[in-house]
C-alpha cells in the first residue's frame, strides 16, 4: 500500500462511522448498534462483499419491515424509538440473515430525487420549441423506475412564482431558482411515447419493485414517502416501457419504437457518470447513427465533464453542481449548449438561456 494511502475500513468501522444523522437519526442508531454486535457483523459478511454497504443492509430490513415480515422492526420505526429500532433491526437481521441476504444480492439501493423533473420540464420544453416539434417520444436512460418519463403530468412549482406542467397533477415538486436568467416557460410538446431503459428496471406496479422503493427511503421520511406513493401512482396509470439491459446497446432499439412524426427525446439525469469513457462515447455515437434518418434531441443533467460534448460553462469537475445540458443531433450535424446549473439533484436551479 502506498505510504499516503488510507487504509480501508473494517466493517464495523464503515457502520459505526455511517452518518446520515441529518436525514435519519433512525438509521445513525441502527448502524452504530450493528457495528457494536459482532454476531451482526458476522450475518452481514454473508451477503457479498461489495453488497454489505449500511445503505444496502438498511433498506433491507426496511423492506422486511414494510413487507409484514419483521412487525416488532416496523413498529420501531412507526414509533421513532431509536434504541427499540436498534434492537428489533439486529433481532430481524440476526433471525432473517438468509432473507437479508437474497435482497442485497438481487437490489441496488434507489435514491428517489424529487428534483429532476423540476429540471428536465424547462429542459425538454425549450430544445422541442427549438427544434419545432409537436410530438416527442421519451426516453430515458439509466431510468431506474422511470418516473422520470412523467415529467409533463406533474405540477412544478419554483420560487420565482413559475408554475409548468399540469396544475391538477396529484403529485406536485419544486426548485429554488438562482440567478437572474427566467426558467424557459415553453409548454412541453405532447408526449406518446415512453420508454425507459436500465440494467435492472423497477416496474412500479410489481409490488415487490413497489415496497422497494419506499424501503429505500429511510423510515422517518414520510413526507418524502408520500410523494413517492403519489408519483408511484401516476406512473401506474400509463406504465412506460421497460428495457432491460444495456443501454447504449438498447438505444437503437428504442429510438426505433419512437412514431416517425415524433422527436425522440434521450434523458440522462446522472446517468453518463456510471458509464465508462469508451461507453459514453459510444452513447454520442449511437445518437448520431440515428440522426442520419430522423432528427434527435438529448437532454443531459450530469456533473461537470460527465456528458460528452456538451459544454462546461468553464466550470471545474467535482465542482459540486450539475450542467443542464442540450444537444440536437439532425443531419450528421450536432448543435449542443449548456443552458444552466442545479445543485442538490434539481432542488436548486440556475437556466443561463
Amino acid at each position: 500500500m502506498p505510504a499516503n494511502a488510507a487504509p480501508a475500513r473494517t466493517l464495523d468501522q464503515a457502520y459505526r462511522h455511517f452518518a446520515p444523522a441529518e436525514t435519519s437519526p433512525l438509521y445513525q442508531r441502527v448502524a452504530i448498534a450493528l457495528s457494536e454486535s459482532d454476531e451482526a457483523l458476522r450475518a452481514i459478511e454473508a451477503a457479498p462483499p461489495r453488497k454489505r454497504h449500511p445503505t444496502l443492509i438498511l433498506a433491507a430490513l426496511h423492506d422486511l419491515a414494510l413487507a409484514g415480515k419483521a412487525p416488532a422492526l416496523a413498529a420501531a420505526y412507526a414509533d421513532a424509538d431509536g434504541e427499540a429500532v436498534a434492537s428489533a433491526a439486529i433481532d430481524t437481521l440476526l433471525g432473517r440473515t438468509g432473507e437479508v441476504v437474497d435482497i442485497v444480492t438481487r437490489r441496488e439501493t434507489r435514491t428517489h430525487e424529487t428534483g429532476r423533473c423540476a429540471v428536465l420540464y424547462p429542459a425538454i420544453a425549450e430544445v422541442t420549441h427549438r427544434m419545432g416539434a409537436d410530438t416527442i417520444g421519451l426516453i430515458d436512460v439509466g431510468c431506474s423506475a422511470a418516473l422520470n418519463l412523467n415529467v409533463d403530468r406533474v405540477a412544478l412549482e419554483y420560487s420565482d412564482g413559475t408554475t409548468l406542467g399540469d396544475p391538477a397533477s396529484p403529485v406536485r415538486m419544486g426548485s429554488t431558482v438562482r440567478g437572474r436568467a427566467p426558467i424557459p416557460t415553453w409548454a412541453m410538446p405532447e408526449v406518446v411515447t415512453r420508454i425507459g431503459i436500465d440494467l435492472d428496471p423497477l416496474d412500479v406496479t410489481v409490488p415487490d419493485d413497489a415496497r422497494w422503493l419506499r424501503a429505500c427511503l429511510p423510515p422517518e421520511q414520510r413526507e418524502q414517502a408520500e410523494r413517492l406513493d403519489a408519483e408511484m401512482a401516476l406512473a401506474a396509470t400509463a406504465p412506460p416501457l421497460l428495457l432491460r439491459g444495456d443501454a447504449v446497446d438498447l438505444l437503437p432499439d428504442a429510438l426505433a419504437r419512437v412514431p416517425a412524426n415524433a422527436l425522440p427525446v434521450v434523458l440522462t439525469t446522472w446517468a453518463l457518470s456510471q458509464f465508462s469513457l469508451e461507453a459514453r462515447l459510444r452513447f454520442l455515437d449511437r445518437l448520431d447513427e440515428a440522426a442520419t434518418h430522423r432528427p434527435v434531441a438529448w437532454v443531459s443533467v450530469e456533473g461537470v465533464g460527465a456528458a460528452p460534448a456538451i459544454p462546461t460553462l468553464g466550470d471545474r469537475r467535482a465542482s459540486g453542481h450539475s450542467i443542464i445540458g442540450l444537444a440536437v443531433f439532425e443531419h450528421s450535424a450536432l448543435r449542443v449548449a449548456a443552458v444552466g446549473r442545479c445543485w442538490s439533484r434539481g432542488r436548486w436551479l440556475a437556466f443561463s438561456t
